[in-house]
């Protein structure tokens, strides 16, 4: 339909191979996809990607489209990175992956992280200055890694130091959060 409101947009995940939170990686695709737009599912390997329910249960299995190193981050317009704790510290020690987050932020493209997804802005050195959120659980690790502050909300959207950042804390302030990633898509 030429009237859904991400036509033309494209969309980047990253994700390991076993561990994303399901309900951060396939709502957002389903909900992305049904307002128009193309998302990329690049995971370590081309393996199929395991996600858990509640960093435990077995969830869906999902094909990856791409691996991180054959992805092009300038095909797309907005890296989203799913949580889910095995995931996020997965994401965070591997090099490919960090190098496709720092191509996003030095770009001035959007990047949007959910609960343990912030955890590889840190590890990239980008929180510095930002105000955010996350679970928790990351509270500390953000702030030593200068961030502005840390807000204990269902998104945050900030557009400091180059790029917009939007952030949310967990699977139950989805709709909140690809508001968010909806208004940054439309704006880059």
């Amino acid at each position: 339909m030429a009237d859904r409101p991400l036509n033309g947009h494209r969309v980047l995940a990253l994700v390991t191979n076993y561990g994303v939170e399901q309900d951060e990686l396939l709502v957002p695709l389903k909900r992305l996809r049904e307002d128009g737009a193309d998302v990329t599912v690049a995971a370590a390997e081309a393996e199929p990607v395991q996600t858990l329910v509640g960093d435990k249960d077995p969830g869906e299995v999902v094909e990856p489209d791409a691996t991180f190193d054959v992805v092009d981050p300038g095909d797309h317009q907005l890296l989203l990175l799913p949580g889910g704790t095995l995931n996020a510290d997965q994401l965070r020690l591997d090099a490919k992956a960090l190098a496709l987050v720092k191509a996003f932020a030095s770009s001035g493209r959007p990047i949007a992280a959910i609960c343990h997804g912030p955890w590889a802005l840190v590890e990239a050195d980008l929180v510095r200055g930002k105000t955010l959120t996350s679970y928790p659980s990351l509270r500390t690790d953000i702030l030593n890694a200068g961030a502005a502050s840390w807000v204990d909300k269902s998104v945050v959207s900030d557009s400091e130091g180059g790029y917009t950042l939007v952030t949310s804390r967990t699977p139950d302030d989805l709709d909140d959060f690809l508001g968010a990633v909806g208004k940054a898509l439309v704006g880059s």
